[in-house]
């Protein structure tokens, strides 16, 4: 018995050393309204299941990894900026952020409107190239995307894996795995589903998720509309009309891009022009090269609503002349 007591304390004591959740907390914090870890569980586990969808990540290696470094979403990182998953702003970062002591002083981490920006965030960094062994294993092998993560240098902490193990193993959120619809085409019936207040990922459509310009989209196909397809990804409304320039009473092309998330500021490199072609217009453009369309404006210097002529040459990075 006394044994088994030292082995949690020692336990204890490399979680609190090495969590990122516990070192990104300022001194002293206490959320007014602390989550159990139950309660988190509940309440972040069909974003879970969702990413895991979008990004074919394990639902129970995020939630894990959400627990462990948010300290079941009770961080100061975590309620103060949103970010369940210790990620610091990086130079590719240009969004909001808050400064706190971890490796270093003063360092920057991202801060996110909502949680579920921290989750998609969150895939969106697990895609880098260092992260794709992780890909080859199977979505039902936590323990070899645990190891694998902490291989990759997702985390300093040499525990890192059998903590993740333990929390998944703990709490059964390896259930949340069985829910994994490969290629799209299949909708398994979720325990969670319950009309719109539930959990909504429904997929069953033709469609493909890929990237253009570094930017999350699908090709559409006859008969999708942009409600349809927010819909079958998970999006709010105002998002996917957001995201792609349109209005409400707007409806997708058939075999066009839909983007599921923001588009960049200019083309991707090597991507420099553009020679309109007959029957396009500037939207078009915009979705062809993943480009915002008020960004596209701005760098060919007209006014916004204008359309181009046949023949006219767009620019996609730099800055049309003046006075062309």
């Amino acid at each position: 018995m006394k044994k088994t007591s030292l082995f949690l304390l020692v336990l204890y004591s490399v979680f609190l050393i090495n969590t990122p959740a516990l070192a990104n907390n300022k001194k002293k914090f206490r959320p007014k309204n602390p989550l159990t870890r139950k309660e988190y569980i509940e309440k972040y586990r069909e974003i879970s299941i969702k990413e895991m969808n979008l990004y074919h990540i394990p639902a129970s290696i995020t939630l894990a990894q959400g627990i462990l470094e948010s300290g079941d979403g009770n961080s100061y990182l975590a309620v103060k900026a949103k970010n369940h998953f210790g990620v610091k702003c990086h130079s590719s970062w240009d969004g909001p952020s808050v400064r706190l002591d971890d490796d270093k002083k003063n360092e920057c981490f991202r801060k996110y409107k909502t949680v579920e920006h921290s989750y998609k965030d969150h895939s969106i960094f697990l895609q880098q190239k260092r992260y794709q062994p992780l890909y080859k294993h199977k979505i039902t092998d936590y323990k070899r995307w645990a190891r694998g993560l902490k291989k990759a240098g997702y985390a300093t902490n040499p525990k890192y894996p059998q903590l993740l193990i333990r929390i998944i193993e703990e709490n059964d959120l390896a259930q949340y795995d069985q829910f994994y619809q490969k290629d799209y085409n299949t909708h398994k019936a979720s325990p969670f589903d319950r009309g719109s207040g539930g959990f909504k990922f429904t997929i069953g459509n033709k469609n493909r998720i890929t990237e253009n310009n570094k930017s999350r989209m699908i090709v559409s196909v006859k008969g999708d509309t942009y409600l349809s397809i927010a819909q079958k990804y998970g999006l709010k409304e105002w998002e996917i009309f957001n995201y792609n320039d349109a209005h409400e009473s707007d409806l997708p092309k058939p075999n066009t891009n839909v983007y599921l998330e923001r588009k960049r500021g200019k083309a991707a490199r090597g991507t420099n022009t553009h020679v309109v072609v007959e029957g396009e217009n500037m939207h078009d453009i915009s979705q062809k090269y993943g480009i915002r369309l008020k960004a596209l404006y701005r760098r060919n210097r007209m006014s916004r609503g204008r359309q181009p002529n046949v023949g006219d040459t767009i620019y996609l990075r730099g800055r049309a002349p003046r006075n062309r």
